[in-house]
């Protein structure tokens, strides 16, 4: 038989490398959304040595040495009249051979209620925090405000702390930034992550409105009910019957808005020291199967509330810690520098 002709000369090996390399060079590159979404796999980040009374910038740079690559996301948390970005802060943020996304976590008071919020009390310092954003940091960075509102609702009528009025607290702090000009905060609605709480009969009303939340978060921890990633989010109890695990339910419930696994912690096991490392590596083979994550947050403290979430705890969690952390799906797309 007749040898096929190959049109220009080359062999069918080197032109299937020159197809293949034109199919690359024509493909889009991962990029990164207005809303701060990465198209190819997730954002990589970590609150750093939380609880340890260091400072954020030696915190990050300790926890980036012991998780061998930098982060993406930077966790931090302010309260009350405290100005956001700070100084290092967005140093950090602005560091030049590694950028960083800033997600600001922010509890705007301790003594007024939501409704009291919603309703203008801390307007005054909404104006403040506007006017230092628009001076300080015009790029754009994520933020929640009040994580976690579920154990902290008084369903009681009037009491200030209802669900409803924790909708409206977090619109109106929102829409009073932006009408300030603040339109670089990505807003991140927070939940907890937990079949006990999602299931109570006001649960749906903390959600403020897709207008004013741009991601929606959990806050899971590897408590002793969970075994692998799949059960961390998706937690489900037999107690609780009627709920699906909060990744389905945010699946269905936002099924255009990105997730953001916001804090997210594996407890030490006294009776089973290897279990860290097992989780870790257990991460690493299951994340793709969650498409709608794009971003995954590490809280790393040695006193957390309820244990030790270190990731390198034992030589081999840091190992295994590591490996996920430069697993290909967690550098696919870069942080952008502005």
């Amino acid at each position: 038989m007749a040898p096929a002709v190959l049109l220009g000369g080359c062999s069918g090996a080197e032109g299937a490398r020159r197809d293949t390399a034109t199919r690359t060079a024509s493909a889009p590159a991962c990029s990164v959304s207005a809303k701060l979404i990465p198209t190819c796999g997730a954002w990589w980040g970590i609150a750093p040595e939380v609880f340890t009374g260091l400072r954020v910038g030696p915190a990050l740079e300790r926890a980036e040495r012991r998780m061998r690559r930098p982060a993406d996301v930077l966790h931090v948390y302010h309260r009350g009249a405290e100005l956001f970005p700070t100084r290092q802060e967005i140093a950090l943020a602005r560091e030049p051979d590694r950028p960083r996304l800033l997600l600001i976590n922010w509890k705007p008071s301790f003594d007024h209620t939501w409704a009291h919020i919603a309703a203008g009390a801390l307007d005054a310092r909404i104006d403040r925090l506007a006017a230092h954003i628009r001076a300080a940091f015009p790029e754009r960075f994520f933020l929640t405000v009040h994580h976690e509102p579920e154990d902290d609702v008084d369903p009681a009528p009037g009491s200030g702390m209802t669900a409803a009025d924790y909708a409206a607290m977090f619109r109106h702090v929102v829409l009073r930034l932006r009408e300030r000009g603040v339109r670089n905060a990505v807003t991140v609605m927070t939940y907890m992550g937990a079949p006990n709480w999602a299931s109570k009969p006001w649960f749906e009303e903390l959600y403020p409105g897709d207008d004013v939340v741009d991601w929606v978060a959990m806050d899971p921890y590897v408590d002793g009910r969970v075994q692998d990633f799949g059960g961390l989010v998706n937690k489900v109890r037999a107690d609780y019957p009627a709920w699906p695990g909060f990744y389905r339910w945010m699946r269905d419930r936002f099924p255009g808005k990105p997730i953001m696994v916001a804090e997210w912690g594996v407890f030490e096991r006294p009776g089973d020291p290897g279990f860290k490392a097992a989780f870790f590596e257990n991460v690493r083979t299951q994340i793709r199967k969650y498409p709608q994550i794009k971003a995954m947050v590490y809280f790393d403290s040695p006193r957390a509330p309820r244990g030790d979430t270190r990731f390198d705890a034992t030589p081999a969690a840091a190992e295994a810690f590591a490996a996920l952390a430069r697993d290909a799906y967690f550098a696919a797309t870069r942080v952008p520098r502005s």
